[in-house]
């Protein structure tokens, strides 16, 4: 496989779909422009706010609607490959509720890859957020990679980062890269972001490629930002720490095998009882 340039885009996401897309859209182009082959969003890039205002807008997959058409568009005018890392996928058969899915698109703009979110936020931190997202939203149940430019890319969301069994079976899979798009907030952003982004790389051998929300979404929600892709030995090689931006590194498939081969830690697992 070839040495990829891979783009994480950092965006505040607001209840106004159509602003939150001008955004996205803008920053994309720059960062193709700039020489990104794969450009990658973060969870729940078109909108975040009140569940009733998500209900509106959702979508099934892989049919699609008005978002996902735009964003096929998108990516088939550029060339580029396109992580869509949060979206809102509506469940046939029920109005209430929706499955947090990202979407992997081919450079053609076709759904190359669909990952439907396996754990769910539901957290009530002391002076911190309480967010309970298995109120509205539906649990996944199946690992999933995408085939990209750069090789087998593990793809989970969010708050998947602190479950490494879910990780550890994409690495089985033969995943060579994992994408966690991602709106965390700003009080556990602040202790945890960065130290288990690094851990998923160190201990899966693996690139990790996190675009995130950041900024003030409403009185009530607000996101950490840093935006990273983390190589293998852990060490961040692209990160936007504020604002809106983007930031790109090079994901080459021989550095993976180098560290494979020089720790081979996954070789080395052992079972036990």
């Amino acid at each position: 496989m070839p040495i990829t340039q891979v783009a994480v885009v950092q965006h505040c996401a607001t209840t106004n779909v159509e602003a939150n897309l001008e955004t996205l859209e803008m920053l994309t182009r720059a960062a193709a422009a700039a020489g990104a082959d794969v450009v990658t969003w973060a969870e729940a890039f078109a909108y975040l706010g009140p569940h009733e205002g998500k209900k509106e807008i959702l979508e099934p997959l892989p049919e699609g609607g008005p978002i996902l058409e735009r964003c096929q568009q998108l990516a088939a005018s550029l060339g580029i490959e396109l992580l869509l890392g949060g979206f809102h996928e509506s469940v046939p058969s029920d109005s209430t509720t929706c499955f947090n899915t990202s979407v992997y698109l081919a450079a053609s703009g076709e759904i190359a890859a669909m990952y439907r979110k396996i754990h769910l936020f539901d957290v009530d931190i002391e002076n911190g957020p309480r967010l309970m997202e298995s109120r509205q939203t539906r649990a996944g149940d199946s690992a999933i990679i995408a085939n990209t430019l750069f090789g087998p890319l593990g793809i989970t969301v969010c708050y998947d980062v602190r479950f490494p069994s879910l990780y550890q079976n994409l690495i089985d899979q033969g995943a060579i890269a994992l994408s966690v798009p991602s709106a965390f907030t700003a009080t556990t952003g602040a202790l945890h972001w960065h130290t288990l982004l690094k851990a998923r790389a160190i201990e899966n051998q693996a690139y990790v490629i996190a675009p995130a929300q950041h900024g003030k979404h409403s009185e009530h929600r607000e996101s950490y930002g840093h935006s990273l892709i983390v190589d293998p030995w852990g060490q961040i090689v692209a990160e936007v720490e504020t604002g809106d931006g983007y930031a790109i590194a090079a994901i080459d498939p021989d550095v993976i095998k180098k560290v494979r081969q020089e720790i081979p830690s996954l070789a080395n697992r052992r079972s036990f009882s």
